[in-house]
């Protein structure tokens, strides 16, 4: 587990210092998260680090086990008055190792997606190390929980063209790493960043 966390601690710390240089105008674009800022995207990490699966279940209760009301309420209390809190906030986080419910590959997961989430739609060229790229594809494929990747994928070969990674088996899809994690995670945005007969297919189910 060591291992994993830092991973995970170092992908948080260069999310930061790509932040630390954005405008006041960058913190509101769109990310890649439907509905969600760059700055709600930082907010969800921030928000995230806090649930121990206790704090999870209470809060869960407490929205009426209305999972986007829960994810509504701990955003907010993240978002701070003004950018800058939301960044202080999210590199309070930074080192932690609580999380919720679930394995902690989750969070690997979770911070190599919505680290690229913010960074493609600002044009910043940083990607993710690629085992922690690595890492969070293996964590998305073994599991349909929430993000629903496996489905997404399935019957499908995929192929990192930086990483010579592979995985799966069928029609092909060939691309960079971030964009293969991206489109599992059911990202429309770079799929058009991948080649291969089995692009239209993963297509129809984003």
């Amino acid at each position: 587990m060591p291992d994993l966390w830092a991973q995970i601690h170092a992908e948080r710390r260069a999310l930061a210092a790509d932040l630390a240089a954005l405008t006041f105008e960058q913190w509101a674009y769109p990310s890649l998260c439907d509905g969600w800022s760059v700055r709600d995207v930082v907010a969800h990490l921030a928000a995230s680090t806090k649930l121990t699966p206790g704090r999870f279940f209470s809060a869960l209760i407490t929205s009426g086990f209305r999972f986007n009301t829960l994810g509504a309420q701990k955003l907010a209390e993240e978002l701070g008055a003004s950018p800058e809190d939301t960044l202080a906030n999210f590199c309070a986080t930074i080192e932690t190792t609580t999380h919720p419910p679930g394995p902690a590959g989750a969070m690997l997961g979770e911070i190599v997606v919505h680290s690229a989430d913010v960074r493609r739609p600002l044009g910043i060229g940083t990607h993710s190390s690629a085992e922690a790229m690595i890492g969070a594809a293996r964590v998305f494929l073994s599991s349909n929980a929430v993000i629903g990747a496996r489905r997404r994928i399935a019957g499908l070969r995929l192929r990192a063209n930086d990483l010579g990674w592979t995985s799966g088996s069928g029609p092909e899809i060939e691309g960079p790493m971030v964009s293969l994690v991206l489109a599992m995670c059911g990202r429309p945005a770079a799929v058009r960043d991948l080649t291969g007969e089995g692009v239209a297919t993963l297509q129809a189910r984003l």
